[in-house]
This record gives C-alpha cells, sequence and structure tokens, in this order.
C-alpha cells in the first residue's frame, strides 16, 4: 500500500530570477527575494491555505471553479470524519446525504448546483414515499455541505447563498408522507423484549430506562467515568451531544440502576462496560454449553479466521445497539405469530421500538410524578421547551382536574 506523503511544500530558490518558490498542487508561486521575511510570510499564508483545504489548491489561487460534487463531497467526508469522529450518527447521516449527492448530480460541478437542482432532489424524495421532516433534514445538510465548500473557496459563496433561499417542505401543503411524532414505549413491552435480547443489550436497555440517558451516552460508558463516593452515583459521560457547547452532562444512577449496572463494573477502569466481544465471547460459550452432541473430530481442529471480515469491536454503537433491540422486538413478534397462526401477515403483533423511546418513557414518567422542571434537570436540557418534546403532557390529569372544576 503506498504510504501518504503529510510533508508540506518546500521552501526553495529559483536561480535564474532569485525568488523564492513553492510548489504546491504542480503550480509554482513566487514569493518574492529567497529569504527574506516578506517571502517567508508568503510562503506560511499559501502553506496555511493549502492545509486548511484538505491538502487542495483553493480555487482563488488555482483561477477555476470547476470542483464535480463528487470530489466535492469526497473533500467533506475528510472534513467531517475529522469533526464528528468514526462511528457516530452524525457521520452517518453524512454518508447518507452524500451518497443522495452522488447518485444525483455526481458529474455535476458544484458551481452549477442550484435552486432548482436541490428542489429536484426534495421533490424526488418526497413523492417516493420519505416523510417531510426526514426530507428536509436532507436539505438543511446538502445546504452544509455547500456552506463548507464555500467557507474552505472551494465554489463561488453564490452557490451556497442561491440554496439558502430554498424552504423546507411545509405541513399541510405537500404531498409528503408526515411522520409519526416518537412516543414512549410502553413497559409492557420493555419486559417482553428483554428475554431476547443478549445481556449487555439487556442491562443497557435497563440502565437507560431507569436514569433516562441517551443511547450514545450508555454505549461508552466506563467505570473511570462512574463516581461511586455517594449514595446516589454519578456518571460524567467522556463525551456527549452537548459537549462542544461547554456544558456539563451528569447522569445520576440510583438504587434500582446500581443493581443492574454494578455487575459490569468489575473490569479495567478504562475499558468499555458493554462490550461486543465480550458479548459474542459470551454467546460462543452458552452455545458450547447448550450442545446435544460432542464435538467431531473436524470440528475441534477447526479454527477461526485469521482475517474475518467482521470483527467485534470494544463498545457498541448506537446504530448496532438499536439494531439488536429491533431483533428482539422481531423475535417477539414471531413468537406471537406462531401463537397467532390465524393473524394475517400484514398486520403488526409486536410494533418495534428504538433506545431513543426509552428516554422519552423516562421523561414523561418524571414529568408526571415530579413535574416539568424535574425532567428537563434528569434529561440535562439547556431549556424546558426541548424537555417538553421528550415528555408527553400528562392528560389523564388535566381531564381529572377538569372532572373537579370544570
Amino acid at each position: 500500500m503506498p504510504q501518504v506523503n503529510l510533508r508540506s511544500p518546500k521552501y526553495r530558490l529559483h536561480k535564474a530570477s532569485g525568488q523564492a518558490v513553492v510548489t504546491i498542487n504542480g503550480r509554482d508561486f513566487y514569493l518574492g527575494p529567497y529569504r527574506s521575511a516578506a517571502s517567508k510570510r508568503q510562503y506560511d499564508r499559501l502553506v496555511g491555505e493549502w492545509l486548511a483545504a484538505g491538502r487542495c489548491l483553493p480555487p482563488r489561487l488555482s483561477g477555476s471553479h470547476d470542483l464535480s460534487i463528487i470530489e466535492l463531497c469526497a473533500a467533506y467526508l475528510r472534513f467531517a470524519k475529522a469533526y464528528y469522529g468514526d462511528g457516530t450518527s452524525s457521520l452517518d447521516r453524512v454518508r447518507v446525504t452524500l451518497r443522495l449527492l452522488r447518485m444525483s448530480y455526481g458529474q455535476t460541478p458544484a458551481a452549477e448546483f442550484g435552486p432548482l437542482a436541490l428542489q429536484s432532489i426534495l421533490n424526488g424524495l418526497a413523492t417516493g414515499g420519505m416523510s417531510r421532516r426526514y426530507t428536509n433534514h436532507l436539505g438543511g445538510a446538502i445546504k452544509r455541505v455547500f456552506r463548507w465548500g464555500a467557507s474552505q473557496e472551494l465554489l463561488p459563496v453564490v452557490v451556497y447563498q442561491g440554496l439558502a433561499t430554498v424552504a423546507g417542505l411545509k405541513k399541510g401543503r405537500t404531498d409528503a408522507r408526515e411522520s409519526d411524532p416518537i412516543k414512549p414505549v410502553s413497559d409492557a413491552a420493555i419486559e417482553a423484549t428483554l428475554p431476547h435480547l443478549p445481556r449487555p443489550i439487556r442491562a443497557m436497555v435497563e440502565l437507560q430506562r431507569l436514569t433516562g440517558c441517551r443511547a450514545g451516552e450508555v454505549v461508552i460508558m466506563r467505570p473511570c467515568d462512574v463516581d461511586r463516593s455517594d449514595k446516589v452515583w454519578a456518571y460524567r459521560p467522556q463525551t456527549h451531544k452537548t459537549a462542544h457547547l461547554n456544558r456539563e452532562r451528569i447522569v445520576f444512577i440510583g438504587p434500582k440502576a446500581q443493581a443492574v449496572l454494578a455487575p459490569w463494573l468489575l473490569r479495567d477502569a478504562e475499558a468499555y462496560c458493554f462490550s461486543p466481544s465480550e458479548s459474542e465471547e459470551l454467546h460462543r460459550s452458552e452455545r458450547r454449553a447448550d450442545r446435544k452432541s460432542p464435538l467431531t473430530p473436524s470440528q475441534a481442529k477447526r479454527r477461526r479466521k485469521r482475517n474475518p471480515k467482521w470483527v467485534p469491536g470494544d463498545f457498541y454503537l448506537v446504530r448496532s445497539y438499536t439494531q439488536a433491540v429491533r431483533r428482539g422486538c422481531q423475535l417477539v413478534d414471531r413468537a406471537a405469530r406462531k401463537a397467532q397462526p390465524d393473524v394475517p401477515v400484514t398486520d403488526v403483533l409486536f410494533p418495534a421500538w428504538t433506545p431513543l423511546q426509552l428516554r422519552h418513557t423516562a421523561a414523561t414518567e418524571i414529568r408526571a410524578e415530579y413535574g416539568l422542571e424535574a425532567a428537563q434537570a434528569v434529561l440535562g436540557h439547556a431549556h424546558a421547551r426541548i424537555t417538553e418534546v421528550y415528555a408527553d403532557r400528562d392528560l389523564a390529569k388535566a381531564a381529572r382536574i377538569m372532572w373537579k372544576i370544570g
């Protein structure tokens, strides 16, 4: 595999003219008298702009804006990997956006991508069955790609300004499908799913239900992040959703959640509590213990692949955590269908739910019992209006009040 050259372009002497020169992406730039302070400042400026543009020559210097959509997507993906980090849900959404752009307008020059092109993509998504909210989300993500490109001088700023004039799809004024709001999942559904989940996933579900933490916070939990010096433990995630805003996030862990978490803290302080590799080894050992027939000689000699296509990681990704929960819901639905074979295939016997709904369930319970401000404090929201999205109003309580006074 060829090695990537990470060295900066060299400051050199051009003997014929006596000037300093630097070659960037195959083009020579003359900087002024060799070894002069002005030439060195010019060199630092050019190399700095080249590095900021991802080791590409900005169009202002190259004299053209012939960058294609594919090239813009590749440059933005490099930026997103460094900005969001590999394995994050934000990077997954970026990949979806870039794939959509490449498939629709891959060979089109980025400078020629205008408002009508963006509207064409949004209309295609809406008529193709995508929800209005998701369509608007992808439209905003596409605008961010071009905003970044303009900030790096990869394309004229007027391109982004034109895209910014495109409004999102409005509710009731488009044929796009309306998505259902995320609702809390019932405790009965959670209890029915738990027996069909791997042990680490089961513990994560129970912990998230009791604490109301985010899925991204529970997957990266480590013993060193949990302060057990008080009767109520305090978990401070190494990173969280609002860390870039300099906000502290503390997840308080009560007695019930402590009983769930305690067995998973018996490991190295910096190791992840819930590990896919550990879960895979546990699954294999359980399969060996449940085996009815002895191993054959060929099975006993069988070795694992040296370079397998998939290797379990040290911690779960949010998407793999969600997949595991959905798979457990499918097993519950399959068992229900066996018990009721006459039910049509189109009927859903057990609706699938996701870890995000656990946070909604905890928020709704806390709000009903202790009020909106308490739910805001537990969920770690800066504003109560955000908590209202997660915590459903107690309509039954309102009905009881009106029965008495109305």
